[in-house]
């Protein structure tokens, strides 16, 4: 299988690989990101001076912008191309006439992504598994399943007779993605004009520090087995055993599905949206009690919809690269309890909470209205049985904090986020971004009443 066109790939010692290896090499594809945006945006005010309608002359822009960001992304594979998976889930919070045009490129990247040629993915094969891989693999497929950033799937047979899901780690996989996350980092600012009203430093300081993990499949054989083991026999959700396991592949059951969430945000029925985003919404929020673990990858990709008798059937769970093993088990009872205050309105008996938990500094003063201003609108999903979560919600919420005008926006900066909040801040809004994109109708209200512990509002 070639490589995409236009692709140069790189190993230290000169021969071709699947990632591109050289850092110049990748730092100046991902600098010709912003650059590239600079440029186009310079000859459609040329465009507008010569006489173009502004809207025909930007939607061109952004539109060549949303081709050249997934193009980019995608086949460097890698910390970019996680980056665009992030960023994939929080267009929703992007003014309509940015996020359209970046809208099918990034959905794009939450489900696919280009492959590595089959021979490499032998020479991995022979490394994790002997020179006669094939003795435990009697079947397998050379055409990826799925290519995601630090590793592809394919589909085979194990020896037992079982079908199984191959999941194959990029060589090289680890220099690249701390390569890009350390540049990304660097050229943060100047991505950020790619997408505004997100903060692309703190997108990247968070990415960096899961890194290691991630990388680690033995780490998540481990993590998925226990989830396996938990939800065998769910009719809810299906999640694959693991097969078998080294550093660099996990072998697990294959799950037979009929495409991703991210098919549902395009093509979805109400219906279908109603019914797959509760179940999505009861993972990401409830999961962690049931398993003491926070499954943090909330992209769509990750959860697939399954065959069933019934027209809508059970939701499927991919990649437990990302999962926090939690302290105690569970997660802070203050998260409960805050939303629980936030609801009867007593923001004057949410500071001492809040100062308790770290999220306001001994030297930092705050008055009841101010965070009545700045988390109020947050917790309007769960004033209501039912809540319809749609662009318009996280739209509203990016423009209210970016803008200084807004009470509760000065909020942002006197607020600490403590380190064991980090990870569940930036899964839950990732899970609210692709709810939104849903479109999907919910009980959001009675799943946190089930799922957060201290969350007991008297309304």
């Amino acid at each position: 299988m070639a490589p995409p066109p236009g692709l140069r790939l790189y190993m230290d010692n000169g021969s071709v690989s699947d990632l591109p290896r050289k850092a110049f090499t990748r730092t100046a594809r991902l600098a010709a990101l912003p650059a590239g945006f600079a440029g186009r945006r310079a000859v459609g005010a040329a465009k507008k001076l010569g006489g173009a309608p502004a809207e025909a002359v930007m939607a061109e822009v952004q539109l060549k912008t949303a081709e050249q960001v997934f193009k980019t992304l995608g086949e460097l594979k890698g910390g970019a191309m996680k980056l665009g998976q992030a960023l994939s889930i929080l267009e929703s919070a992007l003014p309509e006439e940015l996020a359209a045009p970046y809208r099918k490129h990034l959905t794009r990247l939450q489900d696919s992504a280009p492959p590595m040629p089959a021979a490499t993915v032998h020479k991995v094969l022979t490394q994790e598994l002997g020179a006669d891989w094939r003795a435990s693999l009697i079947e397998f497929d050379d055409r990826p399943a799925a290519a995601a950033s630090i590793g592809q799937v394919h589909k085979g047979r194990w020896k037992d007779g079982r079908e199984v899901a191959i999941k194959v780690q990029y060589p090289g996989a680890g220099d690249a993605l701390m390569s890009d996350l350390r540049q990304m980092g660097r050229l943060a600012r100047t991505f950020g004009g790619l997408f505004p009203g997100v903060d692309m430093k703190a997108l990247v300081e968070e990415m960096q520090s899961r890194v290691a993990e991630e990388l680690d499949y033995t780490l998540e054989a481990d993590a998925q087995r226990k989830y396996a083991a938990l939800y065998a026999g769910d009719t809810s959700y299906v999640v694959p055993d693991v097969v078998h396991n080294t550093d660099m592949l996990l072998v697990t059951e294959w799950m037979e599905s009929n495409g991703s969430l991210a098919y549902l945000i395009s093509d979805g029925t109400p219906e279908e949206r109603n019914h797959y985003g509760e179940l999505y919404a009861r993972w990401i929020f409830g999961s962690p009690k049931k398993s003491g673990m926070l499954h943090a990858d909330p992209h769509p990709g990750n959860f697939r919809i399954i065959p069933s008798v019934d027209e809508l059937g059970p939701l499927g769970v991919l990649d437990f690269g990302a999962v926090a093993r939690l302290p105690e088990g569970k997660l802070p009872d203050y998260i409960g309890a805050l939303l629980g205050i936030a609801l009867t309105d007593d923001y004057a008996g949410a500071e001492p909470l809040l100062r308790e938990a770290g999220f306001l500094r001994p030297n930092i003063k705050v008055n009841p209205d101010d965070l009545a201003a700045y988390l109020g609108p947050f917790i309007e999903p769960a004033r209501t049985p039912t809540y319809k979560f749609s662009r318009r919600f996280m739209r509203k919420q990016s423009a209210r904090l970016s803008d200084p005008r807004n009470e509760g926006s000065n909020m942002l900066f006197r607020l600490n986020l403590p380190p064991s909040y980090m990870l569940i801040h930036r899964t839950w809004v990732g899970g609210i971004g692709v709810l939104c994109q849903l479109d999907a109708e919910i009980p959001f209200r009675q799943i946190l009443e089930e799922s957060l512990p201290g969350f007991s509002p008297e309304l």
